[in-house]
């Protein structure tokens, strides 16, 4: 079994260019501390948001919405989740697409944390967008970056890449899709800096 670690962060926890992916990791470690979950344990994103004070509903939560828009929504592969902004009482409302794969979720409801965390101000939907929201790449690559790390540490990451664990044995260990772990991998450098066996 792989040591849990002291409460700072050590610098061999960071991935070693000095890139975005770098502050990136630093960020997702920080999430994990308050999360209070240890490097290599999974991190389970419905408890980061009741810490947080966000209330994660699936569609089938929602009463009012027809079912025309339900079966749309469900159906639909560009669609994932959307938060609130804040409510009276501080809190906000993750709607999640509750028809998508268990580590989909994951990611995504991690992304929705992240946009909170980072203080991103919400897209704007309007019909006269095209897709029928506005777009921000470099807020949602840092929501999606932040978030990937904080699911999967590139420590924890790097060692079992190391000990010839498989990308579909530590997408299970840590609950997310095997396209996580290999989007990991890639922007970490982690198929050719010789981690992977």
């Amino acid at each position: 079994m792989l040591e849990q670690e002291p409460t700072a962060i050590e610098p061999d926890w960071l991935p070693p260019a000095s890139n975005r992916f770098r502050e990136y990791e630093r960020k997702a470690l920080e999430i994990r501390r308050f999360a209070g979950t240890g490097i290599f344990e999974r991190l389970n994103p419905h408890r980061l948001a009741e810490l947080l004070n966000l209330k994660v509903l699936s569609l089938a939560d929602i009463d009012q919405l027809s079912d025309h828009a339900r079966g749309h929504l469900a159906q639909s592969d560009n669609w994932s989740a959307g938060t609130t902004t804040p409510l009276p009482d501080g809190s906000r409302v993750i709607v999640i697409n509750d028809k998508q794969s268990y580590g989909r979720q994951s990611a995504t409801l991690m992304e929705e944390i992240c946009h909170t965390l980072l203080g991103h101000d919400p897209s704007v939907i309007s019909a006269a967008k095209a897709g029928g929201r506005s777009y921000n790449e470099t807020v949602e690559e840092e929501a999606y970056a932040v978030g990937a790390a904080a699911l999967v540490p590139f420590r924890a990451l790097a060692e079992f890449l190391s000990r010839g664990d498989s990308v579909d044995k530590i997408a299970r260990h840590f609950g997310v899709t095997k396209s996580l772990i290999e989007y990991r991998m890639r922007v970490l450098d982690l198929w050719t800096s010789g981690w992977v066996k």
